[in-house]
């Protein structure tokens, strides 16, 4: 990674958690069906990063009794509820969804509360945070980030030969995620994962050999 160009990106909204020596943070994103999953096999399989899931890390924060869960609760209301008390994310989405008003206003409650959660557990060493919304936070605190692209016709056959979804259901999902051109910019580099899995080892190897991060279980310099 360029130091230069690192300083004249980033921020400060996470103060000691931006990237420091001895410790490298990727960052992955990409659009629902593109393949991150695989991307994030390799990595972890391959080169040893530590997987962190910025979704994963959401729902955590949404259970009973953490901060953003009351916060969201009295946003959206109770009907949002399941009839333990738990969030049912289900109705959660299809509301958020369908108000693009409700849908950034909850984005204002979580996404703050994930990225400090993601960027705290980012360890020494290798640590990739995979994440399908781009956002200054993400890309301010990573030393570069991957988009992971696929055409939409593999993305919509992966969605429904893997989750089993139609049509639809997919053109929903791909309809309120940011826009390929907006991937492309936000992103250092582009993962074309249409391929075989031994395309997208080539491409990933290639890139960790330029950052010296290709060796596994050891933290090159960076």
């Amino acid at each position: 990674m360029n130091d230069a160009k690192y300083n004249e990106q980033a921020g400060q909204p996470f103060g000691t958690e931006r990237p420091e020596r001895g410790r490298f943070i990727l960052g992955l994103t990409g659009g629902v069906g593109a393949g991150k999953s695989r991307v994030l096999k390799i990595l972890a399989a391959d080169y040893g990063f530590h997987v962190i899931q910025a979704d994963q890390v959401a729902r955590a924060m949404l259970q009973p009794g953490r901060e953003s869960y009351q916060a969201v609760v009295e946003y959206l209301g109770s009907s949002i509820l399941n009839q333990d008390g738990s969030i049912n994310r289900v109705v959660m989405a299809e509301l958020i969804f369908s108000d693009p008003v409700k849908r950034a206003g909850v984005d204002r409650i979580i996404h703050p509360l994930v990225w400090k959660a993601c960027f705290k557990e980012a360890r020494e060493g290798r640590s990739v945070i995979e994440s399908a919304i781009p956002s200054k936070e993400f890309r301010d605190n990573c030393h570069e980030i991957w988009y992971v692209y696929a055409s939409r016709e593999n993305r919509m056959a992966r969605l429904k030969e893997g989750r089993g979804y139609g049509e639809e259901k997919s053109l929903s999902i791909m309809k309120n995620q940011a826009l390929e051109e907006t991937f492309r910019s936000f992103c250092d580099v582009v993962i074309d994962n249409n391929g075989t899995v031994e395309e997208t080892m080539g491409q990933i190897q290639r890139r960790l050999k330029l950052l010296g991060q290709a060796s596994f279980g050891r933290q090159e310099d960076v």
